[in-house]
């Protein structure tokens, strides 16, 4: 009977669950009983140790900097990142003969592997004067190897790539705003500025919503692009959360102690998302 009550679309998805479940569920969970021991990854000598890999992390210098450094760049990331999207989806939104190339050409980074991405601006950052950037600017800056610049270096390769998938997402939000209610506001004298704000722009709230969750996200939890352009470096200056744990875990053999660094990122993302939601949500209402 309590088969026979499921309803269809229940019975559809209980392959994919179960799947998901054996898959990632499960892993995930079990993996979490790592952070609370000590533990080198190989073999099956490890020691509980409680909460100690916790209390590790909070007296761990290295890794509180790298704290501040995954929050500075997440916030350049979604800041700037979004705003070149608009930019660029108000640009190719206009009608215009080349629109449609325009548009492959700014997304087309988005599908290029990150590791291929960062390699190709380690190149364009080359701090020989006649080269990259310096070359076309007429510099001669080490953009990856100064620590005051290496993050935002990082930064800049990062938005390069993504900026092209926060523009596809607010095109769809332009998309669905209708063209009657331009229409109206021009009639009533409204310019250019004042319809994109009472106009355009409230009814771009849900493709803001999505944009600044993936952008966060994706800002928190970065690796590859730092990983294949400067390891963390020079020094400390660019390493995030991720490459710590990395390091401590197949660097220095701290199993236990980079899976309490994973847990403690997993959970702060979750509830920076959560914190987005429910103030992105009750702005979408409020408009």
């Amino acid at each position: 009977r309590r088969f026979a009550s499921l309803s269809p679309s229940w019975l559809f998805a209980a392959p994919a669950l179960v799947v998901y479940a054996a898959v990632v569920l499960y892993p995930s969970l079990a993996g979490m009983l790592y952070a609370f021991t000590d533990w080198s990854g190989i073999g099956a000598d490890k020691s509980f140790v409680g909460l100690a890999n916790f209390q590790k992390l909070l007296h761990d210098d290295q890794a509180m900097d790298s704290i501040g450094n995954t929050l500075l760049l997440t916030v350049a990331i979604v800041v700037v990142q979004n705003g070149v999207g608009l930019l660029l989806a108000l640009g190719v939104h206009v009608k215009l003969k080349s629109r449609a190339l325009l548009r492959v050409i700014f997304f087309a980074p988005v599908v290029v592997s990150p590791v291929m991405v960062a390699f190709l601006w380690k190149y364009i950052y080359n701090p020989d004067p006649s080269a990259g950037l310096n070359g076309l600017l007429g510099l001669k800056i080490d953009w990856l190897g100064d620590p005051s610049l290496a993050l935002w270096s990082i930064a800049g390769t990062v938005v390069w790539q993504y900026a092209g998938y926060s523009m596809v997402i607010f095109l769809a939000g332009l998309e669905g705003v209708p063209k009657e209610l331009h229409e109206a506001a021009m009639i009533d004298g409204a310019g250019t500025l004042q319809r994109f704000r009472y106009v355009t722009w409230p009814l771009l709230a849900p493709a803001l919503t999505i944009n600044l969750m993936l952008s966060t996200i994706g800002g928190l939890k970065l690796f590859d692009q730092i990983f294949a352009a400067t390891n963390g470096g020079p020094g400390y200056a660019t390493e995030t959360l991720s490459t710590v744990l990395y390091k401590q875990a197949f660097v220095f053999g701290k199993f236990g102690y980079s899976t309490a660094i994973a847990l403690v990122l997993a959970l702060f993302v979750a509830a920076v998302s959560l914190v987005q939601v429910y103030y992105l949500r009750g702005r979408e209402v409020a408009q």
